[in-house]
C-alpha cells in the first residue's frame, strides 16, 4: 500500500489478492478514510518497505531451508523424519553428532538428549531428572496428557532408537518402517486414553519387513532395467562412429 494518499479505489484487486477477502479489503479502504494517523515522511516509507522486503526474503529463505531439509533427511534418516518429523530428527542427528553416533544411543539416551544440563543439575541436587530432551518438540508428546508425557516421551524414544537403527543400516532408504513406528506411536495414545491394546510390536515389524522387502525388490528390478537400457544405449553410441568411418 505505502503511503495511503497515493492509493486508489483501482488498486482493490491488488489488495484483495492479497488478503484474499473482500470483507478485509473494504474494512482496509474505510479504514484509510478515518483514520486520523499522522503522515509518514518519505525516508521513512524507505525504511519501511526495506524491512518489509527483508522480512519476504527472510521467509522465502525459511521455506527453501525446510524444503531441503525435508528432501536431506528423506535421503539419511527417512524414517526417522517420518516418525518425529525433519525438523526434531535433524536436530538429534545433529546433537549426537552423527546418525551413526545417534544408533548406538540407548533409548533412555535418546529420550533426554538435548536435556544434559537439567541431567547434571538435577544429579547434583538429587533431584528429578528430566523426563524428555529434544523428542519433546515432537508432535506425539503434544498429544499425550499431562500425566502421559513422561510415559509417551520413553516410549517414543524407544521407536526413534529402532528408526535410527534401521535408517544407519539400511542399503536402500524407505519410509515403511517409520509409517509402521508412528502408527505404533498413535496407537499408544489410544491406548493410555481409552485402554485400547495395541498391535504387539513383533507383529508390526513383521509386516513392515515384508512390505520392505517388496519394495526393495521393485527398487533392484527397476534399476536392474535402468542400467540394461544404459548398456544399450553406450554399445548403440559405440556402434555409430564405426559405421560412419566404413
Amino acid at each position: 500500500m505505502k503511503n495511503r494518499k497515493d492509493f486508489t479505489i483501482d488498486r482493490e484487486d491488488e489488495l484483495e489478492a492479497i488478503v484474499m477477502d473482500s470483507g478485509k479489503t473494504a474494512a482496509v479502504f474505510e479504514a484509510m478514510k478515518t483514520t486520523i494517523g499522522m503522515d509518514i515522511s518519505p525516508i521513512d516509507l524507505i525504511n519501511i518497505e526495506s524491512f518489509a522486503n527483508r522480512v519476504i526474503h527472510l521467509f522465502e529463505y525459511r521455506k527453501s531451508l525446510q524444503e531441503y531439509l525435508k528432501s536431506k533427511m528423506g535421503q539419511v534418516a527417512p524414517n526417522l523424519a517420518m516418525l518425529i518429523g525433519e525438523q526434531v530428527g535433524a536436530r538429534l542427528i545433529a546433537h549426537a553428532g552423527s546418525l551413526t553416533n545417534l544408533a548406538k544411543y540407548p533409548a533412555s539416551t535418546i529420550q533426554i538428549l538435548g536435556a544434559e544440563k537439567a541431567l547434571f543439575r538435577a544429579l547434583k541436587t538429587k533431584g528429578n531428572t528430566p523426563k524428555y530432551g529434544l523428542i519433546y518438540h515432537s508432535s506425539h508428546i503434544g498429544k499425550a496428557n499431562t500425566q502421559n508425557k513422561g510415559r509417551i516421551s520413553r516410549y517414543l524414544a524407544n521407536k526413534c532408537a529402532i528408526a535410527s537403527r534401521i535408517d544407519c543400516f539400511s542399503e536402500i532408504p524407505t519410509t515403511i518402517f517409520g509409517d509402521h513406528l508412528k502408527q505404533q506411536v498413535s496407537d499408544r495414545l489410544k491406548f493410555y486414553d481409552s485402554g485400547e491394546l495395541p498391535a504387539k510390536n513383533v507383529d508390526v515389524m513383521k509386516i513392515a519387513l515384508d512390505e520392505a522387502n517388496i519394495e526393495r525388490e521393485q527398487i533392484l528390478l527397476k534399476e536392474k532395467k535402468r542400467k540394461k537400457k544404459e548398456k544399450k544405449r553406450r554399445k548403440a553410441e559405440a556402434a555409430a562412429p564405426a559405421e560412419e568411418i566404413e
